[in-house]
Formats: structure tokens, sequence, C-alpha cells
């Protein structure tokens, strides 16, 4: 699809070790995890996307494992969300992000790129990116820009991209390939039981996002 798929919004916690508030990975040690991310948002239809969500009534939808995925807001703008996770959880989300896939002869794509040249067009975004900021509780943490490495896209037939790309016969369901993303994104380890704020903003070229979560960290026994 070549609309602006833009989106503010094994574990790799290497990620975590970073000296500054901002470092660059290309291709990095968030690299998977980042396709990762995308895979799951986009494989979610419309009705239940946590991207549409505007309440965070759909944050648990599509989570598993030991990193819960936390969305900004699609096409960006504001939103405030309340969300209950339960502990022990990692949390990853994008900051602000760019994320493209090759689709040759839908939603204006004439011939088939590769993934250095789909790279090529969601760089300059993210370069011009600004105010990245997250904070847990008012205190800021880190954010990383990583590239995605190449992954596969599977779209359901109520996708996001169907209302921008102007219907479903611009982004009907199936598999995509490659994808790829570029963007800022956080890797938070797991908060506390209890109630926590999470604030997350970014812009770019006109976007703005900011996103609240009002978090609840929930005990959990296995016994």
């Amino acid at each position: 699809m070549r609309i602006n798929k833009t989106v503010t919004v094994g574990l790799l916690l290497v990620g975590l070790v970073l000296g500054a508030s901002t470092a660059f990975a290309d291709i990095g040690p968030l690299s998977g995890l980042s396709a990762e991310w995308w895979q799951v948002m986009t494989s979610i239809p419309t009705t239940v996307n946590p991207l549409l969500d505007a309440t965070g009534a759909d944050c648990m939808v599509g989570q598993r494992g030991p990193v819960w995925f936390l969305a900004g807001t699609f096409l960006g703008g504001p939103a405030m969300r309340t969300c209950t996770i339960p502990e022990g959880e990692w949390l990853f989300f994008p900051v602000i992000n760019n994320y493209v896939n090759n689709s040759p002869g839908i939603c204006g794509q004439t011939g088939s790129l590769n993934a250095d040249q789909l790279r090529a067009e969601v760089a300059p975004f993210i370069d011009a990116a600004t105010k990245l900021s997250v904070k847990v509780d008012g205190r800021a943490e880190n954010i990383v820009r990583t590239k995605s490495v190449a992954f596969a896209t599977t779209l359901p037939a109520d996708n996001i991209f169907v209302a921008p790309c102007g219907g479903p016969s611009q982004s009907p369901p199936g598999v995509y390939s490659p994808s790829v993303d570029d963007g800022y994104y956080a890797l938070l380890a797991p908060l506390s039981v209890g109630q926590h704020t999470l604030h997350i903003h970014g812009e770019s070229s006109g976007f703005v996002l900011d996103v609240t979560y009002n978090l609840t960290i929930v005990p959990v026994s296995l016994k």
C-alpha cells in the first residue's frame, strides 16, 4: 500500500541497555520486535484494533507472551486510554513510526519494490521526527530508533488500511511482502503492581501523536 502507514504509534532485552535517552539501532536489537508489533497490529480487524481504540477497551487484543504491545493512534491524534495488564509483562510500543509494504497495483503502487526501496520511502518521515517523549509517572524513559527486519504482513478483510487507501479493492486481504518499518520505540521493564500513568508524544511533518495510558498492573498467581 502506498499510503503513509504512520502510527504512533525470544525477548530482546538488550534494547534496554542504552547510555542516553535516545539511541540509534540500524537493524538492531529491537528490529525483530518492531516487525512483530506491526504483524500483530495489522492482523487485527478495525472493529477491535487497538490503534483505533478511543478508551483502551481493546488494549488486550492480540496480546501473547512476555511482551505487551501498546498502540499509538492510527494516522495520529490524541487519545486517553485505560488498560489493565498482568504483572511481569514488558511493555513495547512506538513513539512514532512509519511502515510500508510491497503491494503492486494496490493503493497507488505501480511496480514491485524491494526492501531497500521501501526503506528509502519510510526513512524521511522518521528523520524529521521531533519532540519525542515517553514518561512513566513523570519519569523520562529511553527511546530507541530502529529499522525493522523485512517481514511479511497478513491483512484481514476488515483491515486498517481499507479506509485510507480508498476502499476494499485497494487494500484486499492477503499476505504482503516485503514489509518494513522505521521508527522510535520504547521497551519498558515490567512495572510494579498498582496504578501507573504512561504518556507518549511524538511529532513529524505536521503529524502529532499524544497518547496517555492509565495503567493498572494486577498481580498474577501461577500456583
